[in-house]
């Protein structure tokens, strides 16, 4: 899950990115409305959240100019309580409102529910070979064998998983699963593609994690795959 939080409380900003990386998404951070709906016009993301009360610009507008174009999920985060302020929001077109302090863990899941009924098409599991992949219960198996991945792991296979067939660059890899200060200079997609792909394929056949050598990686089930996996 790719979400931008607007928030400019720092410390707020900062318990929020390290949770929501520790579960496996994929972070960008803005600290005032003008910057914050830059990034939400600019870049695709699963949910946005959004404080009310920014500098530059407050949230309700930007709101107003993002539902101009897009219809992203978005959850309001401030610490207004007043029941006007709530149906504002609403009628502005917030999908949801949280008002602080508030529980990260229920945070979560309303970024979790607001991410499934944005996807609401989309089948919650996948299936490629024999490699099950439950994005719901967060977990993978080949054939009857659990898969043990990390949280960063389980975001990548996902990213691949979900686009089964379509080569993916590096830059559009770290995109998806990284964030928009990524460094694209580091190895870092290189060394996650390896670990993934000695868990995930390794010890398995068929192979199903390829490098594309010059354009990037495929996840697919190849006619007549064998062992071999270009590294």
């Amino acid at each position: 899950m790719k979400i931008l939080i607007v928030e400019d409380e720092l410390r707020t900003a900062d318990y929020l990115s390290k949770g929501l990386t520790e579960q496996g998404c994929a972070v960008d951070m803005a600290h005032n409305g003008i910057d914050g709906q830059h990034l939400a016009l600019t870049h695709e993301y699963d949910v946005i959240v959004l404080d009310v009360m920014l500098p530059g610009q407050d949230g309700f507008s930007v709101l107003r100019a993002l539902r101009a174009v897009k219809q992203t999920p978005v959850i309001m985060l401030t610490a207004r309580d007043r029941v006007e302020d709530r149906i504002k929001g609403l009628h502005e077109g917030a999908d949801d409102y949280l008002v602080k302090p508030f529980s990260f863990l229920e945070l979560l899941a309303r970024l979790q529910a607001l991410n499934r009924r944005g996807r609401k098409q989309e089948p919650m599991q996948l299936r490629i070979a024999d490699l099950q992949i439950d994005l719901l219960a967060r977990k993978a198996f080949r054939g009857s064998t659990r898969i043990d991945l990390t949280a960063k792991e389980f975001a990548l296979l996902a990213v691949l998983a979900r686009r089964q067939g379509e080569i993916l660059s590096k830059t559009a890899i770290a995109e998806l699963v990284w964030d928009m200060n990524f460094d694209s200079n580091t190895n870092v997609v290189e060394v996650a593609i390896k670990r993934l792909r000695d868990k995930i394929d390794a010890p398995f056949s068929p192979k199903l994690l390829h490098t594309i050598r010059g354009m990037g990686y495929v996840m697919e089930l190849r006619e007549g795959a064998g062992e071999g996996a270009a590294p």
